[in-house]
C-alpha cells in the first residue's frame, strides 16, 4: 500500500473512526432524553397530587378540628417536596408526603361521616389514580435511567461520555419497600 492507496485507506478508517463516534454520542443523547422525558412523568403526577393535597386537607378540615398537626405537617411536607431539585432530594421528600398522607388516612377512619362525604370520596379516588400513575411513571423512569447508566458506564460509550460530560442520573428510590405501595382507600 503505498501513495494513493494508504491515503484512502487511512481516511475511510478515519470516517469509520468519526461515524463510530458520532453514533455512540447520538445513542447517548437520546437514552439522557429518555431519562429527562421521565423525569418530566414523574414530575407531572407529583404536581397533581401536590394540587390535590390541599383540597383533601381543606375537606377533612371540616370534620377533624382538632387533627390540626396532622393535616399542617402534611401541607409543610407538600410544600417542602415541591422546593426539591434532585431525583435524590425528591424522593426523600416525597417519601415523607407518603408516610404523612397515610397517616392521614388513617385519622379519617374516625369520622364516619367524613368517610361518606362525596367530595371525599372523589378526592380520595383522585389520589389513589395519581399514585398509580406516579407509580408507573417512577417505573418508566428509572427504566430509563437504568440503560443510560448502563451505557455511560460500558465501553467503548464510556469514552464518548466521559469526553462530553455525560454523568451518571439518579433512580428515583423509595427508601422503604412500603412506601411503594399506595395508601389504602377505605369506603
Amino acid at each position: 500500500m503505498r501513495g494513493p492507496n494508504l491515503l484512502l485507506f487511512l481516511l475511510l478508517i478515519i470516517g469509520a473512526l468519526a461515524f463510530w463516534g458520532i453514533a455512540l454520542y447520538n445513542r447517548l443523547v437520546k437514552k439522557r432524553n429518555h431519562v429527562e422525558d421521565g423525569w418530566s412523568g414523574i414530575d407531572v403526577q407529583l404536581k397533581r397530587r401536590h394540587d390535590l393535597i390541599p383540597n383533601i386537607v381543606n375537606v377533612v378540615k371540616k370534620y377533624a378540628e382538632h387533627e390540626q398537626d396532622t393535616l399542617e405537617k402534611v401541607i409543610n411536607l407538600r410544600n417542602a417536596a415541591r422546593g426539591s431539585h434532585t431525583p435524590g432530594e425528591q424522593s426523600k421528600d416525597e417519601q415523607k408526603l407518603s408516610h404523612a398522607l397515610s397517616g392521614l388516612m388513617v385519622q379519617v377512619e374516625a369520622y364516619p361521616d367524613l368517610k361518606a362525604n362525596t367530595n371525599f370520596i372523589d378526592l380520595q379516588q383522585q389520589l389513589q389514580k395519581i399514585e398509580d400513575d406516579i407509580q408507573y411513571a417512577r417505573r418508566y423512569y428509572n427504566g430509563a435511567v437504568r440503560e443510560y447508566n448502563t451505557a455511560v458506564q460500558s465501553f467503548p460509550s464510556n469514552l464518548v461520555a466521559s469526553r462530553y460530560d455525560f454523568l451518571e442520573a439518579e433512580f428515583f428510590e423509595l427508601e422503604n419497600p412500603k412506601d411503594a405501595e399506595n395508601p389504602e382507600v377505605k369506603f
